[in-house]
Formats: structure tokens, C-alpha cells, sequence
């Protein structure tokens, strides 16, 4: 029974990371960690673009452009919407959630979503290197493993 799994080898691979500019002193530390591990995997700074975008809202719209130029094997979603006393975390979050999934769906090309959806900023930083880890290393990887794994299906 064949079994495909996608590797973690980044070398040739180009991807595309899409960043919410809105808490970029969380957004920025997401990028710094994708970069940093799409390095270590052999990923080439000449085939990595980072598109800034004003928010988390926005993310889905360039990541659809990005998908749909076929200049890229995966495209990465980095943002962070931090809850507030009002209902747009609800709006945001779920509009940047449901346009990236769909996007993912509907071009064929590996959408990783890397969105924090949090309650403080506090839960924030800790996602972006302390103790729940590094959401933006995790994203560089699932992209990484999502185009290989793309390539073995087509």
C-alpha cells in the first residue's frame, strides 16, 4: 500500500510569505521565525518574496494573487489578531480564517495558515518563540512539507 509523505528538504522550493503589517511587533517575530527555518531547510533568500499587507484581513487577497501567479510551490499566511472589547476580533479573524482556507482550496497551491488568533499579547508572544513554541517556524515547515507532499498527489 503506497504511503506519501511530504518532505522537509526546502532546496529549489519557491514560496511566497504573506504579512499583516497591523501587530507587527508580533508579525515580525512570526516572519524572522518562517525565514529563519525556511533557511535551514535549504530554502534560497532569491526564492522567498514577502508581501506586507495592512492586516490580518487583507492576508487571503494577496495570498490568492500569490497562488494564482504560479511563480510559487507554497504560500505562507503570517498575522495576529488579538482579541479586543469589541466584536471585529470575531469579524477579522474569522474573515482571514475562512479567505486563506478557501484560498488553499480553490487554487491548488499550499495556503499555510499562520494567523494567531489570540486573546492577549501576551498569548501572542508566547507563540512566536516562548513556551508554545514558534507558530512561524511551524508554518515554514507545513509549507514546506505541503508542497512536497502536492508534488507525490499530482
Amino acid at each position: 500500500m503506497p504511503v506519501l509523505e511530504g518532505g522537509l528538504a526546502g532546496e529549489g522550493m519557491r514560496v511566497c510569505i504573506v504579512v499583516a503589517r497591523w501587530n507587527s511587533f508580533v508579525t515580525e517575530k512570526l516572519l524572522s521565525g518562517a525565514l529563519a527555518e525556511l533557511r535551514q531547510r535549504g530554502v534560497a533568500d532569491d526564492d522567498v518574496t514577502t508581501a506586507w499587507v495592512p492586516g490580518a484581513f487583507e492576508v487571503p487577497t494577496a495570498a490568492r494573487w500569490a497562488a494564482e501567479s504560479g511563480r510559487f510551490d507554497a504560500v505562507i499566511c503570517l498575522g495576529a489578531v488579538i482579541r479586543g472589547e469589541t466584536a471585529h476580533f470575531e469579524y477579522v479573524a474569522g474573515g482571514a480564517t475562512d479567505g486563506i482556507v478557501r484560498v488553499s482550496q480553490e487554487t491548488r497551491v499550499p495556503v499555510i495558515f499562520g494567523v494567531l488568533t489570540v486573546d492577549t499579547v501576551e498569548q501572542a508572544l508566547s507563540r512566536t518563540g516562548g513556551k508554545d513554541g514558534h507558530k512561524g517556524e511551524e508554518a515554514a515547515r507545513a509549507a514546506i512539507e505541503m508542497a512536497h507532499l502536492r508534488k507525490g498527489l499530482s
